[in-house]
C-alpha cells in the first residue's frame, strides 16, 4: 500500500510539473538509495543547519531558541532572543556562518524583529559564539529595515555564502501587493551584499543607483524565497520558492532579473491578487521563467541544495528540494546550463518525516535537512543507500 501511495504521489507530481522549456522526465520513485541517520531531536520548527569547524551543528529554531549538536548530545546556546517577533511564519530564521567564523566565531541569523510587541523589521543579525559553544553575543546589526507582516506572513529569509564572499539572503514580500516589484524595498527579492558590512557589493545590478537599498538587490520580483543554493564549480545561484496555490518555483537567478511577481497588477490593486500568475510574462514580458515549477498545485518548496561528492553516483550534482506542505524531498537533475532534465522522488521521504524545512550539503558531502512540524523536530543525515 506504501509503494502504492508513493506512485500515486510521484504520478501527480509530475503531471503538474512543468518547465518553460520542454517538460523533464516523469518522477519515479527511487526507494533504497539513501540512507536516513537522526542526528538530533527535541527541536521546534528547526530553521536550517550549519555546520561547525569542530563538527558541531548549530540549528536555530523559529520561537527564537538556538541549538548545538555536539557528539549526539543537543544543548540550548544562550542568547537574547527576546526581540525576535515570533508570529506565523516569522521568528528565528536562516543562519549562516561567517567565512572567518573559525577565527572569528561569527554567525549572521535572519529574523523577524519587535520592539515592544510592535513588529518593526525583518533584520540580518551578526552573533558571536563563545568558545565553548555555550552562549553567543549579538555582535551588529548587519541589515535592517526589511519589510515585515505583523503576522509573520513572507518574512523569507534565507542567507547563503557564495564562493566568492558575498552574502546572498532570499526574502519573502511580506503578502503585500506591490513589495515584490518596488526596487526601494528589500522584501521579495534576493539580496547580494558585504557579509561583514551589510553593504553593497560591486558588480550589483543597481549599484549607480541613489537608493541604497536598490543597490542592494540581484533581484526581485519574487513572493517568497526560502532556498539559496550555489551550483558547485558554475557560480549558477538556484532559488526555491513558494508559490500561492501553484507554481512553487525553482529558479536560475540572473543579475537584474524581474522574476515576474506582481499581485498588485501594476499598482492598480491594492489588494494581494494571490490569482495571478507567478511569473507574469503578460505584464513583464521580459520575466525570467523559471527552470521548474509545480504546476496546478503547491509542494510549499523550502530549503535546497547540491548533492556533493563522488559517493552520489548518478545523483552527483543533482539538486535537492525539500517541500512543506508536500512532505517530501524532491531530486532535481540538471544539465550544464541548469535545465531540469529529470525528477525523482526519493521514497525514503516521502510522507515519513512530515514536513521540511532546511536541506543544507555538510563538509563531507552528506546532506542534512531539518524538519519542521512544531514538535520533536529533527535533523537528519542523508547519504547513499
Amino acid at each position: 500500500m506504501r509503494l502504492v501511495a508513493v506512485l500515486a504521489s510521484v504520478l501527480l507530481l509530475a503531471a503538474c510539473s512543468t518547465a518553460p522549456a520542454s517538460a523533464p522526465a516523469p518522477a519515479k520513485p527511487e526507494q533504497g538509495r539513501f540512507a536516513v541517520q537522526q542526528v538530533a531531536d527535541g527541536l521546534e520548527h528547526a530553521w536550517d543547519v550549519a555546520f561547525l569547524p569542530d563538527g558541531s551543528l548549530l540549528v536555530p529554531q523559529r520561537p527564537g531558541k538556538l541549538a548545538l549538536v555536539r557528539d549526539g548530545r543537543t544543548t540550548d546556546v544562550r542568547a537574547d532572543f527576546s526581540d525576535v517577533l515570533v508570529q506565523g511564519e516569522g521568528g528565528l530564521m536562516g543562519l549562516v556562518l561567517a567565512a572567518d567564523f573559525a577565527t572569528s566565531r561569527e554567525f549572521t541569523t535572519c529574523q523577524t524583529h519587535q520592539e515592544n510587541g510592535r513588529a518593526v523589521d525583518v533584520r540580518l543579525v551578526t552573533w558571536r559564539l563563545a568558545d565553548d559553544g555555550a552562549s553567543a553575543a549579538k555582535a551588529r546589526d548587519l541589515l535592517t529595515g526589511l519589510p515585515v507582516n505583523p503576522s509573520g506572513r513572507h518574512s523569507g529569509c534565507r542567507p547563503t555564502l557564495a564562493p566568492d564572499g558575498a552574502l546572498l539572503v532570499g526574502t519573502g514580500d511580506t503578502a503585500r501587493s506591490t513589495v515584490a516589484q518596488d526596487r526601494h524595498s528589500l522584501g521579495g527579492k534576493v539580496l547580494r551584499i558585504n557579509a561583514k558590512t551589510g553593504e553593497p557589493l560591486p558588480g550589483n545590478p543597481f549599484l549607480s543607483s541613489a537608493d541604497p537599498i536598490e543597490r542592494r538587490i540581484y533581484t526581485y520580483g519574487h513572493r517568497n524565497v526560502q532556498g539559496v543554493a550555489i551550483r558547485p564549480g558554475t557560480g549558477q545561484v538556484i532559488t526555491s520558492e513558494h508559490g500561492p496555490a501553484f507554481d512553487d518555483e525553482v529558479n536560475l537567478l540572473r543579475p537584474g532579473g524581474n522574476y515576474g511577481w506582481d499581485p498588485s497588477k501594476g499598482g492598480t490593486d491594492a489588494n494581494y491578487d494571490e490569482s495571478v500568475p507567478m511569473t507574469d510574462t503578460k505584464r513583464f514580458p521580459e520575466a525570467v521563467r523559471p527552470l521548474w515549477t509545480t504546476g496546478q498545485i503547491t509542494e510549499a518548496t523550502s530549503g535546497d541544495a547540491f548533492l556533493t561528492g563522488k559517493q552520489w553516483g548518478a545523483n552527483e550534482g543533482a539538486l535537492v528540494v525539500v517541500a512543506l506542505k508536500g512532505q517530501k524531498l524532491l531530486l532535481l537533475h540538471l544539465d550544464a546550463a541548469a535545465k531540469v532534465t529529470g525528477v525523482t522522488l526519493p521514497a525514503e521521504f516521502n510522507d515519513k518525516f512530515g514536513r521540511l524545512r532546511a536541506a543544507r550539503s555538510g563538509p563531507d558531502g552528506s546532506l542534512y535537512v531539518t524538519t519542521s512540524n512544531g514538535s520533536n523536530d529533527k535533523v537528519l543525515r542523508v547519504t547513499p543507500g
